[in-house]
């Protein structure tokens, strides 16, 4: 025999640095000393978690039983161990370690990883940061009414989360779908904690439950950056002993009076260099101490002299665009004739509605005879107005 039938090709492509890094986080030991270890079995739960990472982020999309055939072609004794074979990973075995770390519970595990990965790397926690997204799922997933009522506003739910249609960021709204909530850190995005929701869950009535419960479990100081969807009267009640950092959306009436009647105060000589350095010399504000829900908060107006420009820009090609259509409009009503004058009104007033920035506002109607010498209406001028309210 020749040594070249001797030679077999195993590949490692970019899965040798994933392993490595999962070796230094140290997850398989954290698995392990949590899930325990039988001397029975021929591949740990810790090390099936590390095989699971591995074909996740091997970007391969196979159902689970063919889970195995990722690593036939894989130096899989480099990258999980020695005397581990790819038949070990079945869909049995990886089923049971799966329904372990649900009954261990899967937040507990995560945090301790986390704070492993921070001790480690020594991530910046000054501030943390809050989203969630949705991701769709094929199947109908049925369930029965009374069960899906239960517990509906816990952050912790003993019962499985419900896979149901509700708002699609990843733009299947045909399918149904669960939620991903996460918090990552300002430093390269790190995980710090994450939590699976229903499908029709809703940010504002999660989003201030979830940084409660991150706080709980995790101690140290850091500032919540989070969208608008946490600016809420009874999310205030809930975080008012954190830090945070939100947008104040303009729905609330008290934003949008002080947004329109605040003046912004001019930039003061000593202040202009630091907004030189920091490159914001465009950007002006002003800040306003305000009591909302019972809660003292400091909102910050700001003003930018780029971003008010370019919508000025922008307005004045909407308005362009729908005088042009106003007008072929009122081309159109023009030789159409009415019965009575309120019918003209009513057509007047339902091309109103379908504009957004113009307003058709003062008409003149003439009164002219059909060849019956029945009588009608038509309009002859028309005056269009720009002081209809931006919607």
């Amino acid at each position: 025999m020749s040594y070249l039938e001797e030679i077999q090709v195993k590949n490692l492509d970019h899965l040798g640095i994933v392993a490595g890094l999962i070796d230094e986080i140290g997850i398989v030991k954290i698995i392990n000393n949590k899930l325990g270890i039988d001397v029975r079995e021929k591949i740990s739960a810790g090390t099936v978690v590390k095989s699971i990472l591995i074909n996740g982020l091997g970007f391969v999309s196979r159902p689970l039983y063919l889970f195995s055939q990722f690593f036939q072609d894989k130096a899989i004794e480099k990258l999980l161990g020695e005397r581990i074979k790819p038949d070990y990973l079945n869909d049995d075995k990886i089923g049971r370690v799966m329904d372990e770390l649900y009954k261990y519970g899967l937040n507990d595990i995560f945090i301790e990883v986390v704070l492993e990965v921070i001790k480690k790397i020594k991530i910046d926690l000054k501030y943390s940061h809050l989203d969630s997204t949705s991701f769709h799922l094929d199947g109908e997933y049925k369930r029965e009414e009374d069960k899906e009522k239960q517990e509906e506003e816990k952050i912790i739910k003993e019962r499985p989360i419900l896979i149901k249609k509700g708002y699609s960021r990843d733009h299947r709204p045909d399918l149904k779908q669960c939620v991903l909530d996460l918090i990552t850190s300002q430093d390269g995005d790190i995980p710090l904690f994450v939590r699976v929701g229903d499908g029709n869950e809703s940010d504002k009535a999660v989003f201030g439950k979830v940084l409660v419960e991150f706080k709980k479990q995790i101690k140290f100081d850091s500032i919540m950056v989070c969208d608008s969807a946490l600016y809420g009267q009874e999310n205030l009640q809930l975080i008012q002993h954190l830090k945070w950092i939100t947008r104040v959306p303009m729905t609330i009436k008290k934003a949008k009076e002080l947004v329109q009647n605040i003046e912004v105060e001019e930039v003061k000589d000593e202040d202009k260099e630091k907004r030189s350095d920091l490159n914001l010399e465009s950007y002006t504000w002003k800040e306003e101490i305000v009591t909302y829900g019972g809660i003292k908060q400091t909102w910050l107006i700001v003003l930018s002299e780029k971003r008010q420009k370019s919508d000025l820009e922008k307005l004045e090609k909407q308005l362009s665009q729908e005088e042009k259509k106003s007008q072929k409009v009122l081309k159109e009503i023009q030789s159409e004739e009415f019965e009575h004058p309120q019918a003209a009104r009513y057509k007047l007033k339902a091309i109103n509605k379908k504009l957004r920035l113009l307003e058709i506002k003062e008409v003149e109607l003439i009164e002219t005879y059909s060849k019956k010498k029945e009588k009608s209406y038509k309009m002859i001028s028309l005056i269009i107005k720009k002081d209809k309210e931006i919607r």
